[in-house]
């Protein structure tokens, strides 16, 4: 009973230590999904690129296969056309989005980083749907502030996807809710942040995970007091809260 115990703390620090892409408690359970439901399934260019960013070392930004399998999904049950990604990295997440919409879809990718998106871009290319996707390096904050400004893109995108700085998610969800269209959705990822949201304040936790902390509480907080949405706050990867815009 003891061994038992002690098993399953020292399984539990793992967790807390490697940043696990799932909140699932057990490695076990979560090979489980993948192996069964999720990388049997995935499509040949997204485990490509699955492959390739693992070896990036900073790969822990990746977006999680079971989050992907999910966003390709749900974009195909809301019908999406018209989508803005904000945080692309190598472009896991974005080649899901690419995949599930119509072959005359549209998405505006941004990032400050474009060395990245380059490293998965000869994987979308050759997958067929890089003309869907314009990429546009930088910050997001006066791209959309233009967007707001000029009017016509005003209730204009039926999914938008952010995975960026936590820091300026709520900056981000004040100007795209004035894009996304009402019955559109807004996903924000890494709304659980590693599991620190409930974490106690004197927790031992990464330096980078402690910073952001606090903007993904307030994120969460004011989501949830946000009139204008309804949300969906799932325990797939790092966390995602969907929101649906209602007016």
């Amino acid at each position: 009973m003891a061994q038992t115990a002690v098993a399953t703390e020292n399984q539990a620090g793992r967790h807390q230590e490697v940043g696990h892409k799932s909140l699932l408690q057990s490695d076990d359970l979560y090979q489980y999904i993948l192996e069964t439901s999720v990388y049997p399934r995935e499509p040949e260019p997204m485990k490509e690129l699955r492959e390739i960013t693992a070896n990036h070392p900073w790969n822990i930004m990746t977006t999680s296969a079971d989050e992907g399998q999910f966003l390709n999904m749900l974009l195909k049950l809301i019908n999406a056309k018209n989508t803005m990604e904000i945080g692309v990295y190598t472009g896991y997440s974005l080649l899901a989005t690419a995949l599930a919409l119509p072959d005359d879809g549209k998405i505006l990718a941004m990032d400050i980083n474009k060395e990245n998106y380059e490293l998965g871009l000869p994987v979308i290319e050759k997958a067929g749907v890089a003309h869907k996707i314009e990429f546009k390096e930088g910050p997001a904050l006066p791209v959309l502030d233009q967007m707001v400004a000029d009017g016509k893109y005003h209730g204009s995108y039926d999914f938008i996807f952010v995975d960026a700085d936590k820091d300026n998610y709520l900056n981000y969800h004040k100007r795209l809710i004035d894009l996304v269209k009402v019955g559109g959705v807004i996903g924000y990822d890494n709304t659980l942040w590693n599991g620190s949201v409930v974490a106690p304040p004197d927790a031992p936790l990464r330096k980078y995970v402690r910073y952001y902390r606090d903007f993904v509480l307030e994120l969460n907080k004011a989501l949830a007091a946000d009139p204008r949405i309804e949300i969906c706050q799932l325990p797939v990867g790092d966390g995602i809260t969907l929101c649906r815009r209602l007016s």
